[in-house]
């Protein structure tokens, strides 16, 4: 079980376990899995996916993994046949039960086993616009693994778990998630910490591949099309991976769905290089800042480019009111409180739907990335989390840390 080799894309040699870079190519790396068939586990959550999953254990405590359901309502406003709606939250009713109401939680578990595998007690570095902090945050405060967050001042109210905090250093950055970044890549530098790798994380993108899994499992074959708002596309290229493990295996057809990926104008740095324009000014305000990644993994070997190629998709680019009135109908119709980001995939759902992108009978996969946030207030016990420091230079977060004992 879970035996895997990790390669490069570019020419397919493998490399070591834990890398997150080919060192001889500008390329992702993929874990190629000795199960070529998709065969379930006896485990919780995403871990039945475990012989595709790049872990050598589970978190059982952690990794709840997404529903797919058929759309009725919002299938219905419009005018869909086949609408399924992937949801990565919490929704008890519908047996979802994501703490942190985001399918970044998707990613924290298997990345932080991953951490376990090393073995080296490494301190593990995030950057974040908010939601792929607070998973983490969980994780870690489930299993007692150090962890330090850079996250955007503005982001800082995101900052909420269902658990007593454990030992995560929460450092607000002032700047937006481009500045978060650049600080954290100082610190994870150091000796003793490992950078958690972005887009380059197999464990990251295989963990966000169980949407197209699951929805799979649900369909009994690969969707025809598959709807996602992102930021740096990293969800994007998940969808793609797993639907050509899915495609090896043989019972879920031998067609790749088609992406439809969609972002925030005019903070859209993927669509516009897709479409080949010139961006356009970026805004200090958008419907959802953590659709903004300044440095998307385009054109990379095995990145967002290559995925829209492969399965012939395209990119939206979404207004601050074509969103909000997506995500108002979403709720209106499936009757689920939604985060910001799945609004604008809804929205790009309505244009593909108006300019006949996608057809009337078509099987289609909404992947409503975040949402039950008011449910979750209901049912849970939040707890804040407040910033240890807040930065505007990387030398003052070295030296809160160097102070702190934080370096080994």
């Amino acid at each position: 079980m879970g035996e895997y080799t990790v390669r490069c894309v570019s020419d397919g040699k493998p490399v070591p376990a834990f890398s997150l870079v080919c060192p001889d190519h500008d390329s992702l790396l993929r874990a190629d899995y000795t199960s070529k068939r998709l065969e379930l586990k006896a485990f919780p959550g995403i871990w039945r996916f475990y012989d595709w999953l790049p872990v050598h254990g589970i978190i059982p405590e952690a990794g709840e993994g997404p529903i797919t359901y058929k759309s009725r309502g919002l299938a219905a406003e419009l005018g869909l046949k086949d609408l399924y709606i992937s949801f990565s939250g919490y929704w008890p009713e519908r047996g979802a039960h994501m703490p942190t109401c985001s399918f970044k939680d998707l990613e924290a578990a298997p990345t932080m086993q991953r951490l376990r595998e090393r073995g080296d007690n490494s301190t593990l570095v995030v950057a974040s616009a908010g939601n792929t902090a607070r998973a983490f945050a969980q994780v870690a405060s489930q299993t007692g693994q150090p962890l330090i967050l850079f996250v955007p001042e503005g982001a800082l109210p995101r900052m909420w778990i269902t658990v007593e905090p454990g030992p995560v250093t929460l450092v607000g950055v002032k700047g937006d998630y481009y500045d978060a970044i650049t600080i954290a890549e100082k610190v994870q530098s150091s000796p003793g910490y490992v950078p958690e790798g972005g887009a380059r994380n197999i464990a990251r993108r295989d963990g966000m591949g169980t949407v197209m899994l699951d929805a799979a499992l649900k369909l009994g074959r690969i969707p025809q099309h598959y709807f996602q708002a992102v930021g740096s596309g990293t969800g994007g290229i998940a969808a793609w991976e797993a639907a050509m493990r899915l495609m090896r295996d043989g019972r879920f057809g031998s067609d790749l769905p088609k992406l439809h990926l969609a972002q925030n104008v005019p903070n859209a740095p993927i669509y516009f290089a897709w479409k080949c324009k010139e961006p356009d000014a970026y805004t200090a305000e958008m419907f959802d800042d953590v659709l903004f990644n300044r440095r998307p993994p385009f054109g990379i070997a095995g990145g967002v480019k290559d995925a829209l190629e492969a399965t012939a998709g395209d990119v939206y680019g979404i207004c601050d009111q074509e969103a909000a009135d997506a995500k108002r109908l979403f709720e209106q119709s499936e009757e689920i409180d939604i985060l910001n980001a799945p609004g604008v995939a809804v929205a790009a759902l309505e244009q593909a739907v108006e300019t006949g992108k996608v057809l009337q009978g078509d099987i289609i996969l909404l992947n409503i990335t975040g949402g039950g946030v008011a449910r979750a207030r209901e049912d849970l016990n939040l707890y804040s989390l407040q910033p240890d420091i807040i930065v505007s230079q990387w030398e003052d977060a070295v030296k809160f840390l160097e102070e702190g004992a934080c370096f080994r």
